[in-house]
Order: structure tokens, then C-alpha cells, then sequence
């Protein structure tokens, strides 16, 4: 019983991970309407810079982590002027090899620059405590409660501010939106800043678990998409269930079952839900 107890903390930890990922996935899309796969590197993106602050400007982790989601974010808003918002949506093609020519030049720009080689972010929170019997590190439990505070965070912003609902409609209705005044422009440029915070926000969390590489987006960023159909595309509530439900599925698997088969239970996961509710756990469009 207390394995189990062990594994569903740890399945907390992983999905708290995967669903500030897919949040910020499902934003963008209720703007595009396609897979934004330069989202994975966004988050690579995060790691690195978070690592580099501390570790050669010797800053502190959260200090460090709030610069990095601001540098992702202003990313963020650069691709969508200078590439998203230039393509338009009319040809939802050349916008997801655009987002997938993103993805491949700022892998290879890391690599350029930082080298292949892992490498590990120092926690200051490395301790080991006990809660109810079980054993685990501090910054696991950050990553648990930080995750639920960014997503508390964003529930609020979208619903009780003016910007947020914004935000909401035009995910909805695009050109709806455009006829009562809303600036598309802005809202898009704001939903990619908060995309890219939340990828950094996730990598910078994570990496001192795991480690940081170039391509360390690419397997998150496929789980994302799995967990953004498992919801239901564009849905917020879907991306934040679907980020615990694969969360918990990957680390009871890993245990029960073989830690070699972790990483396709979550395509398991996709086929078994789609085949009982195709349209995903919840409704279509940002809410």
C-alpha cells in the first residue's frame, strides 16, 4: 500500500508537469487551430536559460526561473509576429511546418551553442522529508504545489478579467471576436507570452529531477498533444485532467507493470479513451 501511496505522489509530480505544458499547448491552439510543435521547444528553451542563470550568473532558483519565463515569453510573442501572424490561418499547413521549422532551428541553435551533452540543474531544494509516511523531496512537492498555483493563476485570469475573456472568445470565434472590437493581434501575441511562460514555467520545475538537453522537448511535447486530445482539443479543464490522468497512468505502469513500456501508455491511454469518447473528456473550445 505505501508503494502505491509512493508512485500516485510521484504520478502527481509527473502530471503536474505534463499539464502546464498542455495548457499552454491548448492556448495556442484555440488561436491557431493547429499542433503548435515549436511548443516543445520553447520548453528545452526554459531549461536552458533557468539552468544558465544559475549556474553562470549564480542567481537565485526563483529569481532565475521568473527571468526565464519572461525570456520564453517574449519568445513566444517574436514567433507569432514574425511567423504565425505573417502565415495567417487560412493554410493550417504551412503553419505547422512553420511551427515544426521553430522546433528544428531552436534544437540546433541549443546544440550550436550549448553542445549535446546532459546535464544536471542544481535545486537548492534537495532535502528529503516525510509526508504521511511516504518519502520525498522538496522539490517534488514545489512541483506539485507551484503547478496548481500557476493553474489557480490562469482559471482567474481567464475568467475575471477582461483580457481573459478576450482570450476566451477569440479561441471561440475568431472572426466573432473581431466584429465586437476585440484586438486579435494583441490577444494572439498575449496567448503565445503566456504559452511560452507556462513551457518554461514546466521545464524549469522539472529539470532538477531529470536532466536538460536540446531535445528534451520533444517527447513532452508529443505526450502534451496525447493529453490535449484525451481532453478534448482546446480544452482547458481537459489539458489539466488529462496532464494528472497520464501523470498517474505512467508512474502505476512503470511500477506494476515495466518502467520499459512508460512512455507508450500514454498512446495506449489515447486509443482506449478515444474509442470510448472520441471527442475527448470534455468539450471542445478554451473555458
Amino acid at each position: 500500500m505505501e508503494l502505491l501511496f509512493q508512485q500516485l505522489l510521484n504520478g502527481l509530480t509527473i502530471g503536474s508537469v505534463y499539464s502546464l505544458v498542455a495548457l499552454g499547448l491548448t492556448l495556442v491552439f484555440g488561436i491557431l487551430h493547429v499542433p503548435n510543435f515549436a511548443h516543445g521547444a520553447f520548453y528545452m528553451i526554459g531549461a536552458y536559460f533557468t539552468l544558465l542563470l544559475m549556474t553562470n550568473a549564480g542567481m537565485n532558483y526563483w529569481i532565475a526561473m521568473f527571468l526565464s519565463i519572461i525570456l520564453v515569453a517574449l519568445i513566444g510573442i517574436l514567433c507569432e509576429r514574425f511567423v504565425f501572424q505573417k502565415l495567417g490561418n487560412l493554410n493550417p499547413m504551412r503553419v505547422m511546418v512553420a511551427a515544426i521549422g521553430i522546433l528544428m532551428f531552436l534544437e540546433s541553435l541549443a546544440q550550436l551553442v550549448w553542445g549535446t551533452e546532459y546535464r544536471r540543474m542544481p535545486s537548492p531544494y534537495e532535502d528529503i522529508v516525510t509526508v504521511f509516511g511516504l518519502t520525498v523531496t522538496v522539490q517534488r512537492i514545489l512541483i506539485i504545489i507551484a503547478a496548481i498555483i500557476l493553474m489557480v493563476a490562469l482559471h482567474l485570469f481567464l475568467t475575471r478579467t477582461m483580457v481573459g475573456a478576450s482570450i476566451i472568445a477569440m479561441a471561440q470565434n475568431r472572426e466573432g471576436a473581431f466584429l465586437v472590437g476585440i484586438n486579435s493581434n494583441q490577444v494572439a501575441m498575449l496567448t503565445f507570452a503566456i504559452a511560452g511562460g507556462l513551457a518554461a514555467a514546466a521545464a524549469s520545475l522539472a529539470s532538477p529531477i531529470n536532466l536538460v538537453f536540446p531535445t528534451m522537448g520533444n517527447l513532452v511535447i508529443m505526450k502534451a498533444f496525447v493529453i490535449i486530445i484525451i481532453g478534448g482539443m482546446g480544452s482547458i479543464p481537459g489539458a489539466i485532467v488529462g496532464g494528472f490522468l497520464l501523470g498517474l497512468s505512467e508512474s502505476l505502469g512503470a511500477t506494476y507493470l515495466s518502467n520499459d513500456y512508460k512512455d507508450i501508455i500514454a498512446f495506449m491511454l489515447l486509443v482506449v479513451i478515444l474509442t470510448v469518447k472520441p471527442t475527448g473528456l470534455f468539450s471542445k473550445g478554451v473555458h
